[in-house]
Order: structure tokens, then sequence, then C-alpha cells
């Protein structure tokens, strides 16, 4: 007889008992506190329980055009002209292009005609002396011209494999972006580009 019949056995024995006696047979309760007692078990937790590992997937997120155009800075418009022309946004990356910038206009105003680089590509002005409505439309064209145009085939190339940045600037050299090419490089500045936030109206909002 399994455990549960046994005392449903004792349950109903009782019964009988107490109903032969004259007494008040039991209540629901009663009978359902009974069988508590009769089946009681108990377990034993240890002092200290290792809490299982959690494995959480990772993820990451890639700035988009509104990051770089919000924080407003020469350097985001750097990584704005990489992220146009799908070039890797490393640092040695930035670096080059901050100070191509720097080369080409004064920092402290290097939104000047919204042409950073000097880019004749849809500018309007030959030599580099044009303007762009804004400083995205700048990025873009910026991005466009280095793919479009053969001889600036060995800026891309190093762009895109992320060489080290003294590859990167002798390909700019040599490209005939500027015609005096920075002196071969001896005109070229290598300290640290400082932040400079371009005004709103730069970047045409």
């Amino acid at each position: 007889m399994t455990p549960v019949r046994q005392v449903f056995a004792i349950v109903m024995a009782t019964c009988v008992a107490l109903l032969a006696a004259g007494a008040t047979p039991p209540s629901a309760e009663e009978e359902l506190a009974l069988f508590a007692a009769a089946n009681a078990q108990s377990f034993v937790v240890p002092a200290s329980v290792e809490a299982p590992e959690v494995v959480r997937d990772e993820f990451d997120a890639t700035p988009g055009y509104e990051t770089f155009i919000a924080g407003g800075t020469n350097h985001d418009w750097a990584k704005l002209v990489l992220l146009m022309g799908e070039f890797p946004l490393t640092d040695g990356n930035v670096t080059v292009v901050t100070r191509w910038m720097r080369q080409e206009n004064y920092v402290d105003a290097w939104w000047t005609r919204n042409n950073p680089l000097n880019n004749g590509w849809g500018s309007g002005g030959g030599g580099g002396t044009g303007s762009y409505v804004h400083l995205v439309d700048a990025a873009e064209n910026a991005a466009e011209a280095l793919h479009s145009l053969p001889r600036y085939r060995e800026i891309v190339t190093t762009l895109q494999g992320s060489a080290p940045t003294e590859e990167v600037e002798r390909a700019i050299w040599f490209s005939g972006w500027a015609t005096g090419m920075y002196n071969n490089g001896a005109h070229w500045a290598y300290n640290e580009v400082p932040v400079v936030t371009a005004p709103p109206s730069a970047w045409g909002r």
C-alpha cells in the first residue's frame, strides 16, 4: 500500500472510531492537518550556495552621422569623412585627417568656407578655393573625391588598411591634393591637433 493510501486508511479509521464513540468527526482542515503531519518532509540546504555563472551576449554600437554632427568638432568632422568613405575609424586615421585639415585651414577656424580640406571637388572653386553649403556636404564630397580620382588611390589604400600615420601622410603629400605637396612633407606638423567646435550654422543646424 502506498504512503498516501496508508494515511487515508488511518484517517478513515480514526473517523470511524470517533463516530462509533459518538464524537464529532474531524473537519476538512483537521483531516488536512493529519495528512500533512503524516507526510512531513525535510531537506538540507548547504550553508553557502554558489550562484551559477550568467553569460550575457556582448553587443556594441557603431556611431552614425548624427553622432558626429552633434559633436560638432574638427575631430568629429574627420570621423565623418572616414565614415562616409567607408574607412576604418581608427585613432591613426583620425589623427592623419585632423593633421591634414590643419595643413589646409587654421585650427581655430577649421570650418572656413565649410571646406576644411580645401577640396575642389564639387565646391565650385578651382584649387580648393570653393565652399560648401555645410560641413556635412563637405565631408561627403571629400570622401567622394578620394574614391573618384586615380591620383588619390594610394591615400585610399593606406586609409583602408589603417596603415601607420607616416605612410598615409606620405601618400597625401605625393597625391597631388596640394600642388606644393606640403614641401614634400617638410611643412607637415605633427603635434597634437586641439579639439575645436564649429558653430551649428556651419553644420547646417
